[in-house]
């Protein structure tokens, strides 16, 4: 990891060529919402993802869920595809849960854990009515 780039707090970070803030809300949810999930697999998950994310050079910010899906925020850099980072945590959680916990193996679905759909939401930064406001409000030169 690049030291001083990758800070935990809530500052704007810096890249080689680009300065960013970029959050994105993640929803996974168990193939056919089976009831998979207990506290100990949210804390494995919550340990996993992390990882994931501190590999991707993303950070995970928040993490919690139900027994039947979970819900995470990350913050990440713009070189890093939201599919790309999907893919990863949601193949890593699969396949070392499934390893951790064999008894969540009967509650699994042909060794399925996710539905291939997810969720994702861009947030964090000024709602989008400011954002278009400032950009209309802008000084186009004659």
């Amino acid at each position: 990891m690049i030291l001083g780039l990758w800070k935990k707090d809530n500052e704007i970070r810096h890249g080689r060529h680009c300065v960013f803030k970029m959050h994105v809300h993640l929803v996974f949810v168990a193939k056919y919402r089976r009831k998979v999930f207990d506290g100990d697999a949210i804390d494995r998950m919550r340990r996993m993802f992390g990882k994931v994310c501190e590999d991707m050079e993303a950070s995970l910010v928040e993490m919690d869920g139900e027994d039947n899906h979970v819900h995470l925020l990350v913050e990440y850099p713009p070189k890093l595809a939201v599919s790309v980072l999907v893919n990863s945590l949601k193949g890593v959680s699969s396949r070392l849960l499934r390893k951790e916990r064999p008894d969540l193996k009967k509650r699994y679905w042909k060794n399925v854990l996710w539905s291939p759909s997810y969720f994702a939401s861009s947030c964090g930064g000024a709602p989008i009515g400011i954002i278009k406001q400032y950009i209309e409000q802008q000084q186009t030169p004659l």
